[in-house]
């Protein structure tokens, strides 16, 4: 027995936290009853579970890395009719969506799946799985700004945790500069706020790493499927993050 909403997001519903305000919303039937409460416990085996009426199908699982353009919204569907993440998997017959998101002019690597918690595993604050950027930025941090960031700087929602930062090329013919960064977090728009919080905003900027995984040999707009030794990894890399904040808290720090 697994509770309604996993089992929702495992069978490629949606995301866990989707999944939960589906149920809430009344969406969701067990054995032709309507579920509005969360933690009710059901067997996929045997229950008939539908939403909005359609019966849910147990779906073999899917995961995608895949390199995305600028210019595409990390969704799927936009009401201003701009391109979306979706339209680039119209071969693959599951239903995957992407685990987090990049900003419309943010390009790299995208993770997407049909495996509701594994997507929850990887964007849950608690397991600050880390994260790579290439930001090139408008003229060139000193290396005091740059340890700012990487001691954690104050923004609007509060501070933010250490980063790894350093120097990748620097271009005083357009007076800018590549910087890698290295974040534990998953705030909305964050390393662009924290570059523009030692003012030094990000010209463009492309996520290159995610956890252990590379964005290297994936062409801009191209996907391939992970390995499933690449998906056990992805998995440890929360997993060890998560024991590792848990032991900071016990610790008091």
């Amino acid at each position: 027995m697994d509770r309604l909403q996993k089992v929702l997001a495992e069978a490629g519903v949606a995301s866990r936290r989707k999944c939960e305000e589906l149920i809430t919303a009344g969406r969701v039937e067990v054995n032709d009853k309507v579920v509005t409460t969360l933690g009710v416990k059901v067997d996929p085996s045997q229950d008939f579970i539908k939403v909005d009426g359609k019966p849910i199908r147990r779906q073999s699982k899917v995961y995608v890395i895949f390199n995305k353009p600028k210019g595409v919204i990390t969704s799927a569907q936009d009401p201003e009719g701009r391109k979306t993440v979706t339209e680039f998997f119209k071969n693959i017959k599951q239903r995957i969506y992407p685990i987090g998101r990049l900003d419309y002019d943010t390009e790299g690597l995208l993770l997407l799946t049909n495996d509701g918690e594994f997507a929850h595993l990887l964007t849950h604050p608690k397991h600050h799985v880390p994260r790579t950027y290439l930001a090139t930025v408008k003229g060139v941090p000193h290396g005091s700004l740059l340890d700012k960031l990487k001691n954690g700087i104050e923004l609007e929602d509060g501070m933010t945790a250490p980063a790894e930062v350093e120097y990748q090329d620097v271009r005083p013919e357009t007076n800018e500069a590549v910087v890698k960064i290295t974040i534990y977090e998953g705030r909305n728009r964050q390393v662009r706020r924290m570059f523009d919080a030692i003012h030094h905003p990000v010209i463009k900027l492309k996520r290159i790493q995610f956890g252990p995984l590379q964005l290297s040999g994936i062409p801009r707009g191209k996907f391939r499927h992970l390995t499933p030794q690449e998906v056990n990894e992805l998995r440890q890399e929360a997993l060890k993050a998560g024991e590792g904040k848990s032991h900071k808290i016990q610790k008091g720090e």
